[in-house]
């Protein structure tokens, strides 16, 4: 096996087994403090590092939806959705605090009043009877580079989703 890494240092600690082909993603809960989840994706292995602390891991390709949101006494400090594609070893790739080794960001989104909306956005997929998980990664680009120029995202539908599959189908 690999070399265990810190998600924060790099250094050998406690946490995910590098090399070993799947993304990692380090998530903490202390309620009203730090709340790191994640909104959707399919959990390859989860590692219970502690009460308050756990490694999700992803296989190449899987999309999912990292949360982040931290407060201090007095104020959120930071509210920030990405959705992440999940590389291959070797494969280019964008770095994200406390994902290893990094992942294609296809949306970012910081400020709660945009994080509301990607999660509303999520919400109005997973209603249409789609894993968000499965939905084009193209479209989550657009969301993001719409909501950028602060215009609203085209709506994904059954017809946007089936096209996606069928190309999906057809290339190599």
């Amino acid at each position: 096996m690999g070399t265990v890494v810190d998600f924060r240092s790099g250094r050998s600690a406690p946490g995910a087994i590098a090399g070993e082909g799947l993304t990692h993603v380090e998530l903490t809960w202390v309620e009203k403090k730090i709340e790191y989840w994640i909104r959707f994706g399919s959990v390859t292995r989860e590692k219970v590092l502690d009460r308050r602390r756990r490694i999700v891991s992803f296989r190449p390709g899987d999309i999912f939806a990292f949360v982040r949101w931290a407060a201090n006494d007095s104020d959120t400090i930071i509210s920030r959705v990405d959705i992440v594609r999940a590389v291959a070893e070797g494969e280019a790739h964008q770095t994200l605090p406390f994902v290893r080794p990094g992942g294609d960001i296809l949306l970012t989104a910081q400020g709660w009043p945009k994080v509301e909306r990607v999660l509303r956005t999520i919400d109005g997929i997973e209603q249409l009877g789609i894993d968000p998980g499965a939905v084009s990664p193209d479209h989550w680009r657009h969301v993001h580079n719409r909501m950028t120029v602060g215009q609203a995202p085209r709506t994904y539908t059954l017809d946007l989703h089936r096209a996606y599959l069928v190309r999906r189908r057809v290339q190599p």
